[in-house]
Order: C-alpha cells, then sequence, then structure tokens
C-alpha cells in the first residue's frame, strides 16, 4: 500500500478475501497436530508464511495476477505491523521487525521454490517452518505433502477464484 493510502486510511480491499483465506488455511488445527508445527507465535507465523508462499508462487506464474500478488503481500505486511503493535511492540521498532519478516518471507518463496522444483520440500521446511529442528518424519511428511496438495489444487483454480478466497 502506498504511503499516501497509509496516510489518508484509504485501503485496497481487493486482497482481502484471499488473504483472509490464507491465514484461515494457515491456522487448520492439522498442521499443528499431524504436522507438528509449534503452536505458537513464531510457529503461527512460519505457518502462515508457508501458506503464502505457496500462494504466491502460484500467482506469479501467472502474469495477470501480479496486482493481486502484491496486494497479498501488502495485507501481510499490515497484518503483522498490527499483530506486532498488540504484542507490545513499539513504533521505533516495529519497521526492523516488519523488514525482517519480509526478508523471511522473501526466503521462504525461495526455498519453497527450489524445493517444489526438487520434488522435496523437507529440507526448506525442515530450515524454515521447523526452524531447524527436524520433527518426526510423519509430520514432516504431512507438512509437505499437505502443502504439494495445495500447490496442486492452486494449479488448476483459476486466479479469480483464488482472488475470491476460494482456496482449494
Amino acid at each position: 500500500m502506498s504511503l499516501l493510502n497509509r496516510i489518508f486510511g484509504r485501503r485496497n480491499d481487493e486482497a482481502l478475501p484471499l488473504y483472509t483465506a490464507i491465514v484461515e488455511r494457515g491456522r487448520a488445527p492439522h498442521w499443528y497436530l499431524d504436522g507438528a508445527v509449534p503452536d505458537t507465535i513464531d510457529g503461527r507465523f512460519d505457518m502462515i508464511a508457508a501458506v503464502l508462499s505457496i500462494v504466491l508462487l502460484r500467482l506469479e506464474g501467472d502474469p495477470a495476477s501480479a496486482a493481486i500478488s502484491a496486494r497479498v503481500t501488502e495485507r501481510f505486511v499490515d497484518d503483522m505491523d498490527g499483530q506486532l503493535r498488540q504484542i507490545g511492540i513499539g513504533d521505533v521498532v516495529v519497521g526492523k521487525h516488519i523488514g525482517k519478516m519480509m526478508s523471511m518471507l522473501g526466503g521462504r518463496i525461495g526455498a519453497y521454490r527450489d524445493g517444489i522444483a526438487a520434488g522435496d520440500l523437507g529440507p526448506a521446511l525442515t530450515r524454515n517452518l521447523y526452524r531447524g529442528a527436524a520433527p518426526a518424519p510423519a509430520a514432516l511428511a504431512h507438512v509437505g505433502t499437505s502443502l504439494f496438495a495445495l500447490r496442486d489444487a492452486l494449479a488448476a483454480t483459476p486466479a479469480r477464484a483464488l482472488i475470491a478466497g476460494d482456496l482449494p
């Protein structure tokens, strides 16, 4: 979102349905129960970032979706800004935290892109979702299989449906 839109409070809500669906998908209990993703602030961030990454990778494959991809990313920034403020991070350092989160998201997108290309998300998930502490093989397989299934379902879903928040 541009600086002027932030200052004057104008928001483009076109990305809200898709971003809401991404957050809902990232908060699904199976990630935390069957996938052993830590149900903590960091774990929830990491899982939402994983789902967001898979969606953004789908959108980057469609040149007509570039604008919505940018708006969904802006929604992520706005959401993380609000979450940081809610847990007590002050104005002085919130920008640094957002910058770090965006760097983390960019790194995850690249890692998941590479993992998908290699047909194995395990190393990327261990490094990014589990922060280097490998879970039980069944948990890792659950998350990897589920993200590959999401990727495949997204590929078969028209961009219009995704923008409307209809994640498969």
